[in-house]
This record gives structure tokens, sequence and C-alpha cells, in this order.
């Protein structure tokens, strides 16, 4: 008979830990947690307590939530691409909980206003060829190959096409992680 999976999978702590250059005797130090604690959480022969994950968390420069939603969560996550058009855009989209991925082409001339319905949400435009004309509420930028920027998505904005364009557009939530 297979045991169950984990509810919870603390050997994060250690993949955090060496992300962060620590012994486990500097972040015991650091945390307060005693280096066997942390070594047995690291290998998932022990359950922790709420304030020993607070502890780890912040000597590891994180939240608690964080923490506990990398050890609650798989590493990786998998989608399927839809596409769609907007006006003259053509998009293909990958979705995630906390990151919307759009690889967008477009024909010179062709015109989107705030092609999709925003939240609370950052918005990321990297041009890969051609050239893109974005208006903002109080800035316009004019974008080519190899240029990004980065906006608050709930503002009103517009992308034009100068030239057949192809872009990446990121929207990244800002309160969920996974």
């Amino acid at each position: 008979m297979v045991a169950p999976a984990p509810k919870f999978d603390f050997s994060v702590i250690r993949h955090l830990r060496h992300r962060h250059d620590l012994t486990i005797a500097q972040l015991s130090e650091a945390s307060g947690v005693s280096t066997a604690v942390i070594s047995k959480l690291e290998r998932n022969h022990h359950t922790a307590e709420i304030d020993t994950i607070f502890r780890l968390a912040r000597a590891l420069g994180m939240s608690t939530a964080d923490v506990l939603a990398l050890a609650e969560s798989p590493f990786a996550h998998r989608t399927e691409e839809q596409s769609y058009r907007s006006g003259k855009f053509q998009f293909r989209q990958v979705r995630y909980a906390n990151i919307v991925g759009l690889l967008g082409e477009a024909p010179a001339g062709a015109v989107v206003n705030r092609p999709e319905i925003h939240h609370d949400d950052h918005e990321v435009c990297w041009v890969i060829s051609g050239r893109i004309h974005l208006t903002l509420p109080h800035e316009v930028c004019d974008l080519g190959p190899g240029q990004s920027i980065q906006f608050d998505a709930v503002l009103e904005h517009t992308y034009a096409a100068i030239e057949d364009s192809r872009f990446i557009i990121l929207h990244l939530r800002k309160d969920k992680r996974y």
C-alpha cells in the first residue's frame, strides 16, 4: 500500500535555504529554529507549527503565506494555450492564477483599446519585432524591438501597431502567487 502524499512538502525550505546560500546552522541562527527541526522539515520527517514557518519565512525574507503556498503547491503547473482576436490583433494566451502571458501579432495600422479587462494587474509589454505605440493617460511610448514597458494595467491604455509587430504582454496579478 502506497502512503498518501503529505499535505505540505517542506523540502521547499531546503531549496529556499540554498537559494539564499545558507547552511542549516545559519538559517537556525537567523530564525531561532533548531537545526534538528529544520533538518526534519527539509526531509519531510516533521510537521511544522505556524510559528516555526513564520520564523523561517522571516529569516528567508518571505511571508509565511508564501512559504506555505510553496510547500502546498507543486513546483510546476501546466496549461494549454488559447487563441483569440481583439480587433486586428491576434493573441495566443496561457493563463495561470498569478499571470497571463500573451504572444501577440498585429499588422501595421491595427489598434486595440484595453485589450483585456484588468483588475489588479501589472502589465508588461515587450516588443519582439516591429513597432508598437502605447498610449497611457499621461504618457505616450513608442516601443521598438527589444524594448519593454511596465505599468499598472488598471490605467486606460491603447496599443497601436506602427509596423507589422510581434510582442509579448504579461498580466501579473498583484494578489496571487500560483
